[in-house]
């Protein structure tokens, strides 16, 4: 028998199944084309969405354009007198454009057309408050102006059967400038500009181009421009608090026929045929809004304030922003899992964990 020495003897070795396997190097994330236009989750881009949405939208309205032109040759239209039946269709068509471009985009990205604003709860409720809201907002406004001597009233423009009438045309035509506006700029562009580089960002950018808009109005000005970027603000932060675009399109309709038919003012330099009172501004524009209308006055500013007032008052102090967290950053820099553990309706609102 051989002595065993200190060299001889043999160590133990570990066992094959208890041996831990060897770390895998990292590896770099993909980098093909599907990464450039897709995030992490399979959801287009969204600088990529935004530039389709446009783009979609321009060729429709190109293509309805040239149809249009082609087979009805409409005939030239005076920009500064609106009728209901133009109005009706001037805006029922941007609005399907609208349609049409929110369709494709939320087909790609698998969601229904309603997704960006018009689904969740008390969607009536929302919407007929809305309609208060604007209403009782520009009746305060005429009446300051009326009362400080700005804006003076002819008398009853309409009666009997044809102010229903008008009031009925009116009401369809401006509740279709309430929901093409508001899905145009605060729809689908607003919530995947919060996709991209957060809420407010997107809010201040759509809401510049939104009064910036208004510049091709007649008899439009400078105080004019900035209430109506400013009214878009406020429309933000109403979808803010509710994650819903309902109560904007209410104020928006409401603001819209009341300066318009009912009180008979100009509405961003236009005067709409058949409107229920007669009125003319009187004293410095700065402060009578002059041929933009009420909302070309200063007073604009004190009611805008107290407005966003009031929504932090009834809002703000009750409910949590579906989009808290993504204000002023994008949604994609937080984690999928804290988004979904701090606010569970986040899917209604619209708000996705990708770039």
């Amino acid at each position: 028998m051989d002595e065993l020495t200190p060299n001889s003897e043999s160590s133990p070795q570990p066992s094959p199944e208890l041996s831990a396997p060897p770390e895998p190097e990292p590896q770099p994330p993909s980098r093909d084309l599907r990464w450039v236009f897709l995030g992490k989750t399979g959801i287009i881009r969204a600088g990529w969405g935004i530039l389709l949405f446009i783009v979609i939208f321009v060729a429709a309205a190109w293509g309805l354009s040239h149809l249009i032109h082609r087979f009805f040759h409409p005939r030239p239209i005076n920009p500064a007198v609106l009728t209901p039946r133009m109005g009706v269709l001037s805006e029922g068509l941007q609005l399907l454009l609208t349609v049409i471009a929110t369709g494709v985009l939320a087909l790609i990205e698998r969601k229904s057309l309603f997704a960006y604003g018009f689904q969740g709860t008390a969607r009536a409720v929302r919407f007929f408050s809305g309609l208060v809201w604007g209403f009782v907002a520009i009746s305060a406004l005429v009446l300051a102006l009326w009362k400080s001597g700005l804006l003076v009233f002819d008398g009853q423009m309409l009666h009997g059967p044809t102010l229903l009438k008008y009031a009925a045309a009116w009401g369809l035509m401006f509740l279709l400038v309430g929901i093409f506006e508001e899905s145009a700029l605060r729809g689908y562009l607003q919530y995947t500009m919060t996709r991209g580089i957060g809420f407010w960002w997107g809010a201040l950018i759509f809401s510049f181009l939104f009064g910036f808009g208004h510049r091709s109005n007649p008899g439009e000005s400078p105080v004019g421009l900035f209430a109506a970027g400013a009214i878009g603000l406020v429309f933000c932060l109403s979808i803010w608090y509710t994650g819903s675009l309902w109560w904007a399109v209410g104020f928006h309709a409401a603001w819209d026929w009341g300066e318009s038919y009912f009180y008979g003012t100009s509405d961003s330099g236009m005067v709409a045929r058949g409107h229920l009172f007669g009125e003319h501004p009187v004293g410095k524009i700065l402060w009578s809004g002059g041929l933009t209308g009420p909302e070309g006055s200063l007073f604009t500013v004190p009611l805008l304030l107290i407005m966003v007032l009031l929504m932090w008052l009834w809002w703000g102090r009750r409910v949590q922003s579906p989009f808290a967290g993504s204000g002023w950053r994008p949604a994609w820099s937080r984690r999928p899992r804290a988004i979904e553990a701090e606010h569970p309706n986040v899917g209604a609102a619209g708000i996705e964990a990708t770039s």
